[in-house]
């Protein structure tokens, strides 16, 4: 039978709030909301610049199921620092275990998840104070404690070693998650040498066998199939949690289409990736598959596959640290009218993640997702920045291996401001990278699990069918988000986690978010 943790707590949280409107209709299978989507329209005249906006409004109706499923939520890479440190930190909060270190007694959270750690507004109180909820119970979605483990690592060190090996957690805790770690081994995994460091090969012991990729590919799907049975789960959600791959090049014929892509597994060609032949046999599973790594996973040929079977997809690349504060800096800098003309980011770190990035092929990887986190910032001012003007950027990665998981990150951004006057600011940020990047593989697979269970219908559409297959919703938690074909990226975090909330808020019939503040600036008198 497949590894696993299979003791589970009762289902997770659900919404302790009821929203009363005609447009929302509740029943023991669904939410049903109504939901009037305004958008503006704007058109230019070419002889004079002048711009015509026309407000535009959209009727939609949503529908959630309730029911939380049994998620399984399997990891490539499963023995790695983030996934050994998550399935650490899952078996504490289950049981509630504290431990001690030199500041003293810690006890099992989910810090650093957007879903079980933060807030959103849901309304004001009669006095026009705001009102939070936590974020987890905007619609009912699954708990971390409640999701069933396993996945695939190309070590075989069961999870306590692992776990040991990564040096990401205090003694205390890992003593006492010790023998529960031990029963879990991760499933042999896809090694292709020329797609990962030279340096990663003393690893590589847990292996599927021969170089056949059509075989590997049934493998996986098999895995896939086996897993879900063996813990009789309703879904499975797989995330990319392993190396850094180089980029693959696109070949026609080989990997541009989904056809092309399906029939050229059956040669293995060597432009496929390990991670790509992970995604193709989760989409031929309708598993979802989110890629946790930088590498372009997602060529032409699967975002095809991925449309054409409707399963969903995320990517690319955990937004944990540096550029987390990036996309928060960068926006604030254009938005007070202040020009970023140069940015520069130095990172060190000496976990495995730095090790292979020191090669060159996968640290170009890595500097294409965290060099383009400015763009939609950037091209969002033409008064600052004419088309095609953008500040110098500069990545450095080094791996020094005395810092460990402890990654280093400074960062130094010089902006021109009034009068031809320049500002520096200057970061220097320490980065627990397992700590940070962890939860994020909590939100990206519990969002995607609820994302299975929303549907919309709209205009014309005579039925309720799913969003696209590629979940741009997902972005907040990604540096390089995947989009829809002809859908524009954002990278300024502010305005994913807006689109986030306020998704979230339309489901249940809500409107957007707003700061207006009107019932305090302009009270209506009776």
């Amino acid at each position: 039978m497949p590894p696993n943790i299979t003791d589970s707590l009762p289902l997770g949280p659900v919404p302790t709030y009821k929203v009363i409107s005609p447009n929302v209709r509740y029943t023991d299978m669904h939410i049903l909301a109504d939901y009037t989507y305004h958008n503006a329209t704007v058109s230019k005249n070419e002889i004079d610049g002048t711009l015509k906006v026309i407000p535009t409004e959209t009727k939609y109706k949503f529908k959630t199921e309730v029911n939380i499923p049994k998620v399984g939520l399997m990891m490539v890479g499963w023995g790695g620092n983030n996934g050994s440190t998550l399935t650490a930190s899952i078996i504490a909060n289950r049981e509630k275990i504290s431990w001690h270190t030199k500041e003293g007694l810690k006890s099992a959270n989910y810090f650093g998840s957007v879903v079980q750690a933060s807030t959103l507004k849901i309304g004001v109180d009669t006095k026009g104070n705001d009102v939070f909820i936590p974020f987890n119970n905007i619609l009912p979605m699954v708990h971390p404690n409640d999701l069933v483990l396993g996945g695939w690592d190309i070590s075989s060190l069961n999870l306590a070693q692992a776990m040991e090996r990564a040096k990401v957690l205090d003694y205390d805790l890992q003593r006492q998650v010790k023998l529960k770690l031990e029963q879990l081994k991760p499933l042999p995994s896809i090694y292709y040498p020329d797609f990962i460091a030279a340096n990663q090969s003393d690893r590589a012991d847990n292996l599927i066998s021969g170089n056949n990729k059509k075989e590997h590919l049934e493998q996986i799907r098999k895995d896939i199939r086996e897993f879900k049975a063996a813990n009789q789960l309703d879904k499975i959600i797989v995330v990319w949690t392993a190396n850094t791959e180089r980029y693959a090049e696109i070949i026609p014929g080989v990997n541009d289409t989904a056809d092309n892509i399906l029939k050229a597994v059956e040669n293995s060609p060597p432009e496929i990736a390990p991670s790509t032949i992970f995604a193709l046999a989760c989409i031929l599973e309708k598993t979802p598959f989110i890629n946790g790594s930088p590498q372009n996973t997602f060529v032409p040929g699967c975002i095809e596959l991925a449309e054409r079977e409707h399963v969903y997809i995320g990517g690319d690349d955990f937004k944990s640290g540096q550029t987390k504060v990036k996309s928060v800096l960068v926006d604030f800098l254009v938005n007070a009218g202040i020009k970023p003309i140069g940015i520069t980011s130095y990172n060190h770190l000496g976990n495995n993640d730095g090790k292979n990035l020191s090669a060159p092929q996968q640290f170009r990887s890595k500097e294409i997702s965290k060099s383009n986190v400015v763009d939609d910032m950037v091209a969002a001012n033409g008064i600052l920045f004419k088309p095609g003007e953008h500040p110098d950027h500069v990545v450095v990665i080094k791996y020094v291996p005395a810092v460990g998981d402890s990654k280093r990150a400074l960062d130094e951004y010089v902006s021109e401001i009034f009068m031809g006057g320049k500002n520096t600011i200057s970061l220097y940020n320490t980065c627990e990278d397992s700590l940070l990047a962890s939860p994020l593989i909590l939100d990206l697979a519990i969002i995607t699990e609820l994302m299975t269970r929303i549907e919309y219908c709209a205009g014309d559409m005579k039925e309720y069918e799913s969003f696209d297959a590629v979940l741009s919703i997902l972005s907040f938690m990604l540096k390089a988000p995947l989009v829809p074909p002809g859908t524009p990226v954002v990278n300024a975090l502010s305005k994913q986690r807006m689109a986030m909330e306020n998704f979230f808020r339309a489901c249940v019939g809500l409107a957007p978010q707003n700061e207006m503040l009107l019932e305090h600036k302009a009270p209506v008198k009776i």
